[in-house]
């Protein structure tokens, strides 16, 4: 009697557990499955590329998840920031968001980043069965990179870039590289066979090409560098100068400390001697003046044929062409320090990433999740003409004539600044050249100011 009185109440217990486990009470209710795959919007705003560079990407997500659609918006670089924060001020920010990687300290409060191997969910409609079709709603898992398999994915810098306390702040789709331009019928009338591959190279070609009047105007330039106002992209080459020199443009922590020297040489100080060796093209007194401040903008210069070389991201391909459609020009990567062992290359590039505002983070992470797998974003470097930042795309890009030059790069490509300000590091860049073309500080004194001005961003 005892015995069967205990079997009932282990069986009415087990009873119990089966109706819990197996669905009373179960957080995925056929009612909530539902929701999970109710029409939804995302925003999505870039300050450059047109709807026609994402459309096969979000026609693909599409296709994955028929209940999200994406609102995509391309708004002027020039009128971008501003848009972003009025927008979040009124709660009607976009879900999903691209900035510069030097914009993500600023940002970092607005972005919602996801953990390192981190989950986000997704609903999906699916059908099953062979011979009888059924609609089945599913919860999908996506699972974010783990820092081995963001190494893996990316090209260095990113991982080095992106993650953040253990948490990736966003992606990219693509990574542009700091390269030279070249006018090859300025070369070719000098007899310069090949364009440099070492910054001796370079000096010896531009001596050779610059070319002035008897009143010590220029005629022709040999580079446009050297200036504080009418360089393009100075900053970055500046900080290319400095790394190639074995600068360490910051400390662990993030505060700069390019005006420091070598750990292993205490007298020797590269920061200083790159900013030397960049001001040196406009010194009337060097052998290597090639340019002054009241010449145009380089690139101007370039697409007028007033100019050897330049050195570009890759946007200034689409604007030569169009300006200079009989420009006989090209593109050969960054010159080096000769008989250095190590190759730096500079980069930038968006990122791709969600707002801390955001309605629908989860879907929101796993479309930048998607846009960032390699074929994905091959589709988007195919059309806007861009660098990779995938390692599986390298082989291919090399074999494209316009941007193989950028993507021997991409693998040595770094970047520093992670402060909240890069406008103000830009304007003390320049201030620090300026200083100097000008006397009204010494070079240790123009580069110590200029460390401290960006030492304030942090």
């Amino acid at each position: 009697m005892f015995n069967n009185e205990k079997t009932k109440i282990l069986i009415s217990f087990l009873i119990v557990i089966f109706l819990i486990t197996s669905g009373f009470g179960c957080k995925c209710t056929p009612e909530k499955l539902a929701e999970k795959i109710k029409p939804i919007n995302l925003v999505y705003w870039r300050p450059q590329d047109g709807q026609d560079a994402f459309s096969a990407i979000i026609q693909g997500f599409k296709t994955l998840y028929p209940h999200v659609s994406i609102t995509y918006k391309e708004i002027r670089p020039e009128e971008y920031e501003q848009a972003l924060l009025e927008a979040w001020a009124e709660d009607r920010g976009p879900d999903i968001f691209s900035i510069p990687n030097t914009w993500l300290g600023k940002y970092q409060t607005k972005i919602l980043p996801i953990d390192l191997s981190g989950e986000v969910v997704i609903g999906r409609e699916i059908i099953t069965g062979k011979i009888k079709k059924e609609s089945k709603i599913i919860e999908e898992k996506k699972k974010a990179p783990n820092l081995r398999e963001l190494r893996e994915i990316f090209v260095e810098t990113v991982s080095k870039d992106l993650v953040v306390d253990n948490k990736i702040q966003g992606l990219p789709l693509s990574l542009d590289i700091l390269v030279l331009y070249y006018n090859r019928d300025i070369l070719n009338s000098a007899g310069i066979i090949n364009p440099p591959q070492n910054w001796q190279e370079f000096v010896n070609d531009v001596n050779i090409l610059t070319l002035q009047d008897r009143y010590g105007d220029f005629i022709q330039s040999g580079a446009a560098l050297g200036a504080s106002k009418n360089v393009e992209n100075l900053t970055d080459i500046l900080s290319l100068l400095m790394l190639q020199n074995g600068t360490s443009m910051a400390e662990q922590g993030g505060r700069a400390v390019f005006d420091k020297p070598l750990a292993d040489d205490p007298g020797y100080f590269p920061g200083k001697e790159a900013l030397r060796f960049y001001t040196g093209f406009t010194d009337p007194y060097q052998e290597i003046y090639t340019w002054n401040e009241k010449m145009i903008n380089s690139l101007d210069a370039f697409i007028q044929g007033k100019v050897g070389f330049i050195l570009g991201y890759s946007d200034y391909l689409p604007v030569i062409k169009e300006q200079a459609p009989k420009l006989n020009f090209d593109i050969a990567p960054a010159p080096q320090i000769s008989g250095s062992l190590k190759e730096v290359n500079y980069t930038r590039y968006q990122v791709e990433t969600v707002s801390k505002k955001s309605g629908h983070p989860q879907e929101a992470w796993v479309f930048i999740l998607y846009a960032a797998e390699a074929q994905n974003a091959q589709t988007f470097i195919e059309r806007t003409k861009r660098p990779t930042a995938h390692r599986v795309l390298i082989e291919k890009q090399l074999e494209d004539f316009d941007l193989a030059p950028f993507v021997k790069g991409v693998l040595t490509a770094q970047t520093w600044y992670r402060g909240k300000n890069y406008s103000l590091v830009e304007e003390s860049f320049q201030e620090m050249v300026y200083n100097v073309l000008t006397k009204e500080k010494t070079i240790d004194e123009a580069i110590n100011y200029c460390v401290q001005k960006v030492n304030l961003t942090y």
